[in-house]
């Protein structure tokens, strides 16, 4: 196992890709905003927002769509010899 740990800013009108991790994922909202995922309503995700991630179900598939961007501080606890993300087709 690995940690692995990172801040990401997806920009209005960008895409968070569905994916899943061989591993856990730990997340933290760092500056909120609203997102959209396939198919459904806006909904927003507050600063000060924590999540988990358990390993290998398939989470994102949502486009940023609030005026600010999506700040996010993630732990990734995830298998060594694998790789970070595996994104869905």
């Amino acid at each position: 196992m690995e940690v692995i740990e990172s801040i990401v800013e997806y920009k209005t009108g960008e895409t968070i890709d569905l994916h899943s991790h061989h591993g856990i994922e730990a997340v933290y909202v760092i500056q909120g905003t609203s997102i959209q995922p396939a198919g459904q309503a806006p909904v927003t995700m507050p600063s000060g927002l924590t999540q988990m991630n358990l390993r290998d179900v398939k989470h994102g598939g949502a486009k940023v769509v609030g005026e600010t961007p999506l700040k996010l501080f993630t732990v990734h606890i995830v298998d060594k010899d694998k790789p970070l993300y595996e994104f869905v087709k």
